[in-house]
């Protein structure tokens, strides 16, 4: 396995913010690494400097001389009025064939390949772009948050994309079912040092909980026995007889020193309104027609939410996502047809065009309490305000200096702090940070009202939903069986077309064929005969270094070298498991040859 990079006492600061201090990690080929850590701790300023655009205090970047990284660029590189398959060709250099067959993998076909890129809405441009990255064949992919604004299409397609790519990728995503699908490392950034774990995000933060916990307990344990030492040390020190045992104990004292442990931020605490549970449909949509007089976006639309259901509303960018909510809510009039509410529905809406009117002169603290039930206490105000984020003095603010971040989160708390029986909340995760997001989530997951909410967030998604309703081709949709029956229909769908893409591609002209099949020569069959022995003789050696460690695993009692150990195992395991999924290529390399 060759080491494609090295960041060696990597040290970076700005004034009084350290980055990175001292900080190491290595980069191996064939290795998708998952790159976390809390918004600012320094993890774009990483890829930059392995991007060569910007430097190091002090340490080093050691490249392979055969690094080829791709970089998801965020600008646009489109020509005016260039078509995606003239953008490829041109970017790439590749053939028209090749450039069209890598476009495939994205779907992009028809007027999505060769109409003006520059009509495509940010989901499609993005396609455009992956595909000009595989282009151009590098073996590491950096990637800062890949799936920001993509829709859930998109962002499968995405996942495929980096399934099927054998080379190296290092991922900076907040996005947990998207790493968790993408990336068999996870690298954290946490108070200037890297750590590198060999598994998965989710079981990353498993063991890094585990971990804390059981620094909190041995912890608890130093300090138990330092107030029995100073307690011993307090009655005897001025006696005589035991004032040298005194003084033993005072050094053995001096010995005991806690752990660090990286505190964590504040939690944020959300409660959703409580409300009565209803039975029955909350809203029916029937032979509805939405749009804007120029132009209609869907119609025969036919969908029934019930009370209690959270239903989010899905779809490809320009869809008409937006467009079926602001509707549904009578934000926008339908076109035809028409929307009915259950009795009794009391509707409270988060969206863009909501948070952008507040009262200019309230404070933060004057609109909760105008918008809060009737009853609540100030604490509770403040303690929902502290979770969006405004503490201390910032609760005093006016509407009137606050950023577009601070309002919509301000709407937000208005809504959380309400007795609404119903939500309509258009991206509510939004300005928020993870740990916001998550505790929004579990608050809507206990609500007892209904919510309806669109969101690119497919954590949030699979936490809320219990319905999903697409907005397609005209058309609106409800899937009944909630967030993985979509995410199945739509996986099926992506895999259907890949193997479309494979049946043209085995159907296309021999010389097609002949090109792409010298890329990959076939081998002699004692090369692989002599690999496939190679391999064994590996899988022999790992299986009994794995049980080797696991059993010194089970005997140790000291905690840093079951942590020694436990690294050791989880490596071991994901080195076993390369070979013998590369056993298994060489066994199906033979029987094709026979």
């Amino acid at each position: 396995m060759a080491v494609l990079m090295q960041i060696q006492k990597a040290c970076k600061s700005y004034g009084e913010q350290v980055l990175l201090n001292e900080a190491e990690a290595t980069i191996s080929d064939d290795v998708k690494v998952g790159f976390i850590g809390r918004n600012g701790a320094g993890k774009s300023t990483l890829l930059r400097i392995l991007l060569a655009e910007e430097e190091l205090d002090s340490g080093e970047v050691i490249r392979h001389p055969n690094l080829q990284v791709g970089y998801l660029r965020q600008h646009d590189p489109f020509l005016p009025g260039e078509s995606a398959h003239d953008f490829l060709i041109r970017d790439s250099g590749q053939p028209e064939w090749k450039c069209g067959e890598v476009a495939g993998q994205f779907e992009l076909k028809g007027d999505y390949l060769e109409g003006p890129v520059a009509r495509l809405s940010g989901g499609w441009q993005t396609r455009v772009k992956l595909a000009a990255l595989l282009l151009h064949e590098p073996n590491l992919l950096l990637l800062d948050e890949p799936t920001n604004f993509l829709d859930l299409r998109t962002q499968i397609l995405l996942e495929h994309f980096l399934k099927n790519f054998k080379q190296a990728c290092l991922i900076v995503s907040h996005d947990r079912a998207f790493l968790g699908a993408t990336c068999d490392h996870t690298l954290d950034l946490s108070r200037g040092k890297l750590t590198m774990y060999p598994g998965k995000i989710d079981a990353f933060l498993t063991y890094q909980k585990e971990q804390n916990e059981h620094l909190l307990r041995s912890n608890a344990a130093i300090q138990a026995k330092r107030r029995d030492l100073e307690v011993f040390i307090a009655k005897n020190k001025a006696r005589a007889s035991t004032a040298s045992l005194a003084r033993s104990k005072s050094k053995q004292l001096e010995r005991l020193e806690l752990t660090d442990i990286a505190s964590d931020e504040p939690t944020a605490c959300i409660r959703a309104p409580l409300v009565e549970p209803r039975q029955g449909a909350a809203v029916r949509c029937k032979d509805l027609t939405i749009g804007y007089p120029e132009r209609q976006v869907a119609s025969g639309i036919d969908v029934e939410i019930d009370h209690g259901s959270r239903a989010v509303i899905v779809g490809d960018n320009g869809q008409g996502k937006t467009t079926f909510l602001r509707t549904v809510v009578d934000s926008i009039q339908p076109l035809a047809g028409e929307v009915r509410w259950g009795f009794g529905c009391q509707i409270g809406v988060y969206a863009q065009h909501v948070y952008t009117s507040l009262p200019a002169k309230d404070t933060v603290l004057e609109y909760l309490q105008y918008n809060a039930a009737f009853g609540t206490t100030t604490q509770k105000i403040l303690n929902v305000a502290g979770a969006m984020l405004f503490r201390g003095d910032a609760v005093h603010k006016r509407v009137s200096v606050l950023s577009g971040g601070e309002r919509a989160r301000v709407c937000l708390a208005g809504l959380l702090l309400s007795q609404y029986n119903v939500l309509v909340l258009d991206e509510p995760g939004n300005h928020l940070d993870v740990d916001t997001v998550e505790a929004l989530a579990q608050a809507l997951v206990e609500y007892q009202g209904t919510v309806i909410f669109t969101t690119h967030d497919r954590h949030f998604m699979k936490r809320v939903a219990t319905c999903v309703i697409e907005v397609r081709d005209g058309h609106v949709t409800n899937y009944g069986g909630g967030y993985d029956a979509y995410l199945y229909s739509v996986n099926k769908e992506i895999e259907d077309g890949e193997r479309e893409l494979a049946t043209r591609l085995s159907k296309a002209p021999p010389t097609v064929r002949n090109l792409t099949a010298a890329r990959a020569p076939r081998r002699d069959d004692r090369v692989v005969r002599k690999e496939i022995a190679t391999i064994e003789k590996t899988i022999a050696r790992l299986d009994d270094q794995k049980k080797a460690a696991s059993s010194r695993l089970m005997e140790t009692c000291d905690a840093s070298e079951s942590l020694r150990l436990h690294n050791e195992v989880t490596a071991l395991a994901s080195q076993l498991e390369e070979a013998e999924e590369r056993w298994c290529q060489l066994q199906a390399e033979l029987e094709e040859a026979a």
